[in-house]
């Protein structure tokens, strides 16, 4: 498998779930644990493109599969256009679903350039967030459309 555009060379046990890999192995602290079942959203991630929660997900089923974290979004110097837009519209409070919903938002636009409220909230749906920032969450995602360079968008 890939992560973030590198090769992961490890033995791994296959059954392993990738979340850990991920958090103990790679040392990437984007995806979190949350509920351990896929529920929350937390530990999102995309695997070949698309939104998968990674702590129910065992490694053998990504062998193949080019995963994306947070981390592999952007850098700090040339950040996504939606962490951009989460940063300038303060869509975060205690941040811990924020890294899950800004993978999940990433997936979105690359798939959607110009998405409804609706087409924003289905996206969110399989996160869990108790904060009050939901609508700063929303604002920042309709932002990060306007700022997603054309040729990122995907079919």
């Amino acid at each position: 498998m890939q992560v973030n555009g590198q090769t992961v060379t490890q033995e791994l046990d296959p059954q392993r779930l990738l979340l850990s890999v991920l958090r103990d192995e790679l040392g990437l602290s984007g995806p979190k644990f949350g509920c351990g079942q896929g529920e929350c959203g937390a530990c999102m991630v995309l695997v070949d493109g698309k939104p998968q929660t990674s702590c129910n997900l065992p490694v053998w089923s990504v062998q193949d599969a080019h995963i994306t974290t947070l981390e592999g979004l952007g850098t700090p110097e040339a950040p996504h256009p939606v962490q951009t837009a989460f940063l300038e519209n303060r869509a975060a409070q205690c941040g811990f679903c924020v890294s899950g919903i800004v993978t999940s938002a990433a997936a979105l636009l690359t798939h959607q350039p110009n998405p409804s409220r609706q087409d924003i909230a289905q996206a969110l749906d399989k996160h869990l967030c108790r904060c009050c920032a939901h609508v700063r969450m929303i604002r920042a995602i309709e932002q990060a459309a306007q700022l997603m360079p054309p040729a990122t968008v995907k079919d």
